[in-house]
């Protein structure tokens, strides 16, 4: 990671299913070797890490195939020497199989890469502060709030906010409006988030909504899985918490799209100051990067629709990590399925308890004891505390011992 955050463009991107760090990221990379060399007859895409060990799950090898511009071989191999944990190697070859190019890339969380070889424009580093006590301390100095801060450095992000929360919008209807089908895959699993919709508009329980909210997180991640079109928030893994807020807000409680543009900025900066200072890659910090992550930024947004102070968006968001700390990254057979739709599901639920309590709590107890900074460093250490087996690679927990006979 760079020396200062990126830009919160680069957190919410609109790309294909199923997984930003093993689609988005190297389809990214392989478009830009394109752009950048052009076409050859041969390449080799080396893979290490997760992308290794759950590329076939996640179609890594089919997106590298389908967008580089030769014949493609996809080999998947685990002795990686280089400093980041997840990456992959493009090599270019002539007609006489003689090496013309060679990129080294690393697979971050998100779907943003780096590449040791190249200096990218989309991972220039626009913010001067690094944590929430530098931030809050120019808002001081100021007299300014934290909106006008975000849009101070970055002033055309509303309009890029406008098209996420538009393909947040449709993703969500997609899902919910999509027959009942088998998602991709040796899981067979069946698309349930229309029949949760449908159960909750007639469902005369108390827990109606909950119901429904879970069926818009369902959806985003059914969308996912099927490779459709859907947004990093922060990664795809996790994408359904952000989409179910959007549309919730949208869609039943009126929101209008400009207070949606600020709120998603509002989870933004929460969302840009977990990935510059701990990850958001699940094949780094674990699942907590992921979904926690994600519960973290719609915490801070709903926070602030509510009306929330700084002190009550920062306590959400803090929360929002906090009870997902040592949450760990087992996908079943590799897909982005079991526990992963399910975990969203949960995630949007546990982000709109977290806006109210932090608001409330805050009124019966005037402040809260740990701050964001701090969760996002022990965040950052529990990453680093959790086992490989657990982080993305499918060879531990619940991916160890799911039985494959259910299929």
């Amino acid at each position: 990671m760079g020396v200062n955050m990126q830009s919160i463009k680069e957190l919410y991107k609109i790309g294909r299913g199923p997984s930003s760090s093993h689609t988005l990221a190297p389809e990214r990379a392989c478009k830009l070797f394109n752009e950048t060399f052009g076409a050859f007859p041969y390449y080799e895409a080396e893979l290490f890490g997760s992308l290794s060990l759950t590329g076939k799950g996640h179609h890594t090898d089919a997106v590298i195939e389908q967008t580089l511009l030769g014949k493609v071989k996809v080999i998947f191999s685990l002795e990686w020497q280089e400093e980041f944990p997840n990456g992959f190697y493009i090599r270019a070859y002539n007609d006489k199989h003689e090496l013309q190019q060679r990129w080294t890339v690393f697979s971050i969380g998100g779907g943003s890469i780096r590449i040791v070889e190249k200096d990218l424009d989309w991972n220039d580093e626009v913010y001067q502060e690094n944590t929430l006590k530098e931030i809050k301390q120019v808002l001081q100095d100021k007299n300014e709030t934290l909106l006008s801060y975000i849009y101070s450095y970055e002033p055309n992000l509303s309009e890029h906010l406008l098209d996420i929360i538009d393909a947040e919008v449709e993703c969500v209807h997609a899902g919910i409006t999509a027959e009942a089908g088998i998602l991709p895959g040796k899981l067979k699993l069946q698309r349930v988030a229309r029949k949760l919709y449908l159960e909750s508009l007639k469902s005369k329980s108390s827990y109606a909504n909950d119901l429904k909210l879970m069926s818009y997180a369902y959806a985003a991640g059914e969308e996912n899985a099927d490779t459709h079109k859907v947004v990093t928030a922060p990664t795809l893994g996790a994408c359904g918490v952000i989409a179910a807020l959007t549309y919730h807000c949208i869609h039943d409680l009126k929101i209008d799209k400009d207070t949606m543009i600020d709120a998603l900025a509002i989870g933004g900066i929460f969302g840009n100051l977990i990935k510059h200072n701990a990850t958001i890659s699940g094949a780094v910090g674990g699942c907590q990067a992921e979904v926690g992550s994600a519960v973290s930024m719609a915490s801070a947004a709903f926070a602030y629709i509510l009306g929330g102070s700084l002190n009550d968006i920062e306590y959400a968001a803090e929360i929002g990590i906090e009870h997902h700390l040592g949450l760990t990254c087992d996908p079943v057979m590799g897909y982005v399925m079991i526990p992963c739709i399910e975990r969203n599901s949960q995630g949007i639920l546990r982000a709109i308890d977290a806006a109210n309590l932090a608001i409330h709590m805050n009124k019966v107890r005037a402040t809260h004891r740990v701050s964001f900074d701090t969760i996002v460093e022990t965040m950052k250490e529990t990453g680093n505390c959790i086992p490989m087996s657990l982080k993305e690679t499918s060879i531990g927990g619940l991916a160890k011992y799911f039985d494959e006979s259910q299929c």
